[in-house]
C-alpha cells in the first residue's frame, strides 16, 4: 500500500478577479520569466482564458455556464493549494510534490519527477503545468511567498491573500484516479 499524503496547509493563496483582468497576459509572462527563465507562457501556473465557445459544442474547457456561445468574460485560473487530499500530492509515485517549509505551498522538486503527467491528470482544475524540453512537471509554489504574477498584473486583477479552502469550487474536468483506492479508507482518519 502506497503511505496517504496528508500535507499542512499553505500559508498563502493566489485569487484573481474576472471583472478585473484586462487578458494583457503579463501575469503569465511574469511567472515564467521568474519561474523558468523564458518568456512560455503555456508554462505558466496562472492560466488566462476567455470564456468564449465557438460552434454548438464549443471548444473551450470553460464550462459553458453563461449562455450557449459564453460571455467573453475572462478567467484567470489560479493553483487552489489544496488541503488534504491533495490530488496531485496523492497521484504522484516518486513524492516529488512536498510543502515548501516557507510558504506551505505545494511544489514539485524536480529532481524526484520523472515526467509521468499523473499529477496533471489528477488535478481536477487543470493547474499543473509541463515542460516538455525538460519532462518535469511544475506547479503554482507562490514564488516563495512573493508572487510575481500579482506584481505584474496592471489592473490588480491577482491578489495573494491567507489561505481559504477553495478546493470546493466546481472542477472544470473530472480528475483520473487522484486517490489510490487502497488509501481511500484512510480518509476516515479526519472525515467522518
Amino acid at each position: 500500500m502506497r503511505p496517504y499524503v496528508i500535507l499542512e496547509t499553505a500559508k498563502g493563496l493566489i485569487i484573481a478577479d474576472p471583472n478585473l483582468c484586462v487578458a494583457c497576459h503579463r501575469c503569465e509572462l511574469a511567472c515564467t520569466e521568474f519561474n523558468d527563465g523564458k518568456a512560455t507562457p503555456r508554462l505558466a501556473r496562472i492560466k488566462i482564458t476567455r470564456n468564449v465557445m465557438f460552434g454548438p459544442s464549443g471548444t473551450n474547457p470553460i464550462p459553458p455556464t453563461f449562455g450557449v456561445h459564453g460571455n467573453g468574460l475572462v478567467v484567470q485560473d489560479t493553483c487552489r493549494q489544496c488541503p488534504h487530499p491533495v490530488p496531485c500530492a496523492n497521484a504522484c509515485p516518486q513524492g516529488a510534490i512536498q510543502v515548501d517549509p516557507k510558504t506551505g505551498a505545494r511544489v514539485v522538486v524536480k529532481e524526484r519527477c520523472i515526467g509521468c503527467h499523473l499529477c496533471e491528470k489528477a488535478c481536477p482544475w487543470d493547474m499543473m503545468s509541463f515542460d516538455d524540453e525538460e519532462n518535469k512537471a511544475s506547479k503554482c509554489f507562490l514564488c516563495n511567498g512573493d508572487p510575481k504574477c500579482v506584481k505584474a498584473c496592471p489592473a490588480a486583477a491577482i491578489r495573494y491573500i491567507p489561505w481559504t479552502d477553495r478546493s470546493h469550487e466546481e472542477a472544470r474536468r473530472v480528475p483520473h484516479g487522484y486517490l489510490a483506492r487502497e488509501n481511500a479508507a484512510e480518509c476516515s482518519i479526519c472525515h467522518r
